[in-house]
């Protein structure tokens, strides 16, 4: 049984779409991970982070204000420029750098002896990977 093209768009738009809601939603509960660590990092104090973080208590406080600050701009990065299609390539770019936290985050938490926290690190930089991926290739958002 042969498909029409019309039958063949369909099925393109449909998947299509289902990819774009699924883009959305990865890049919503992204954001909103990394505002609230971001925020949680940049402003709280060292000894209260420490309590849930504690790998906070041996690193420069300045580390872990530059990676607040960093997840923080990078989860405002994921939703913003899509949002309002001003530049939404800086959605990619965004998921790219999250993507690059996940590593560094690896190779911190490794030469901690930390391993149980890389596949933490390796799942959310596989999302961010999916939105860079998705957002560049399937299913862009055009500027306005």
């Amino acid at each position: 049984m042969l498909k029409t093209n019309t039958e063949i768009k369909m099925t393109q738009q449909k998947n299509n779409k289902a990819l774009n809601i699924g883009l959305w939603i990865a890049q919503g509960l992204l954001a909103i991970m990394f505002i609230m660590a971001g925020v949680m990092k940049a402003t709280q104090p060292i000894e209260e982070l420490a309590v849930s973080l504690p790998w906070v208590a041996s690193s420069p406080v300045s580390l872990i204000r530059f990676i607040g600050i960093s997840e923080l701009l990078g989860g405002l990065g994921l939703l913003i420029p899509s949002i309002f299609r001003f530049k939404p390539f800086l959605t990619i770019w965004a998921a790219l750098g999250l993507a690059i936290i996940m590593v560094l985050a690896a190779i911190f938490h490794a030469s901690k002896g930390e391993y149980s926290a890389i596949i933490t690190n390796i799942l959310i930089m596989g999302i961010a990977l999916f939105i860079a991926w998705g957002r560049s290739k399937k299913a862009p958002i055009l500027s306005k």
